[in-house]
């Protein structure tokens, strides 16, 4: 289980100064996927001095991926579920520091802000596990909102909570910086498109399409919602990739309300059965808004990424209700993408059943990308073998065939 002293060391780490690749022949360990978690776990493996090969069939963060895209939402509410809290105040730190050292910001720390309605017992228990983890949070009435944020109609909005210091992270920018700072530290980045391994116990080698054989000690697979593919037998059905939408739309020309530092990230969760959240106008690409719902099922190589009109026309009803000043604005910029859903929401991270030095990574489910940096480290950490306890959350015994989704 994730403790807090674990969580501490992974905070510390990140001021490590970064070892020297060693130049002997081969690879101590493939990583399988140059998505958030598959770059952040071959971070974590480069700074414990093991030489790294990154392999990815598209790119990083490529326009495919559930890393793709212009940002994501880094938040510290969780309702009940405290490790992700900490696990998410433990990455603030890494994407702080990645931001510090790229060329553009990575993390922007405007605030997210919470809408609340008549049921508060998700915000109240998520107010209470990030005040034992010791993140900020804010408190503020109807009255306060309004004063604050008159762009926003508060219809069943009955009070609201900020967190300060969390915010958004650039996606694409954050996973390609990543990538490109463990290439100029001697890691080996690869495109390929893997052929699915077969056999039992040790795996020596794996196959490229192109009939290019890999060798390493070990394998991390971070897939996304390609891993149902390369391992049928183990994670068929146990991870269920998804159609989403994505709108931006465009504020009035000099308009700033609709942009930080007069809006943060916000979310509403007036209703839980369809949470409604999105970014202000960030770096001027538009005032982003999304649903957290699953989609239907979907094909991430073939999907064509057009959104339908209802997707638009449900986008629109909620701009005129929340942010009705927004009720006309043009769309700007809209993208498809997926989640990659485990059965309740919880991530993967376990050894194959069947092959020795093989690791699962993934099942993000919608809200994994802010986590990066900590998935990352409990990774490297499984692989190393100094993990100590694991998370028996995080294990594929917990991963079943049906949806009941358990973490928002």
């Amino acid at each position: 289980m994730i403790r807090r002293r674990d969580l501490v060391k992974l905070a510390a780490a990140a001021a490590l100064p970064a070892p020297a690749a060693r130049r002997s022949g081969g690879y101590d360990v493939a990583v399988i996927g140059a998505g958030v978690f598959g770059a952040w776990t071959a971070w974590h493996l480069q700074r414990a001095g093991r030489r790294v090969l990154i392999v990815d069939a598209y790119g990083p963060a490529n326009a495919r991926a559930s890393s793709g895209g212009e940002s994501r939402v880094i938040r510290l509410f969780y309702g009940k579920d405290e490790i992700y809290t900490r696990m998410a105040l433990a990455s603030l730190r890494f994407w702080d520091d990645l931001s510090r050292r790229a060329a553009l910001p990575v993390l922007h720390r405007i605030g997210v802000l919470e809408l609340i309605g008549r049921d508060d017992r998700y915000a109240r228990e998520s107010r209470e596990a990030i005040r034992r983890a010791g993140g900020r949070v804010e408190d503020l009435s109807r009255d306060e909102l309004a004063k604050r944020y008159p762009q926003i109609s508060l219809e069943s909005i009955t009070v609201g909570q900020l967190e300060p210091a969390s915010g958004a992270v650039m996606a694409r920018r954050a996973v390609l910086t990543l990538v490109k700072e463990m290439v100029a530290a001697g890691a080996t980045y690869l495109m390929g498109a893997v052929v699915p391994p077969a056999g039992k116990g040790r795996l020596s080698e794996v196959r490229l399409r192109d009939g290019r054989a890999l060798q390493a000690g070990a394998f991390v697979f971070a897939c996304g919602p390609w891993l149902p593919r390369l391992f049928p037998e183990v994670l068929r059905d146990r991870i269920q990739p998804t159609r989403q939408e994505v709108f931006f739309f465009g504020p009035p020309a000099g308009d700033r309300r609709f942009a930080p530092p007069a809006l943060p990230v916000w979310a509403d969760l007036s209703n839980l059965e369809a949470i409604a959240y999105g970014m202000p106008d960030l770096e001027a690409r538009g005032f982003k808004l999304a649903f957290d719902a699953h989609g239907p099922p979907i094909d991430p190589d073939a999907l064509e990424r057009q959104v339908t009109p209802a997707g638009l026309a449900a986008a629109r009803d909620y701009l005129a209700r929340r942010f009705p000043a927004l009720a006309q604005a043009p769309l700007v910029e809209s993208r498809v993408c997926q989640y990659e859903n485990t059965s309740n929401g919880d991530f993967l991270i376990d050894r194959h059943p069947e092959l020795e030095n093989v690791w699962l990574v993934g099942g993000g489910s919608g809200h994994g990308f802010k986590h990066g940096p900590a998935v990352g480290d409990y990774a490297a950490r499984a692989l190393l073998g100094s993990l100590g306890s694991p998370e028996p959350r995080f294990s594929l015994a917990t991963k079943q065939v049906q949806q009941q989704r358990a973490v928002y």
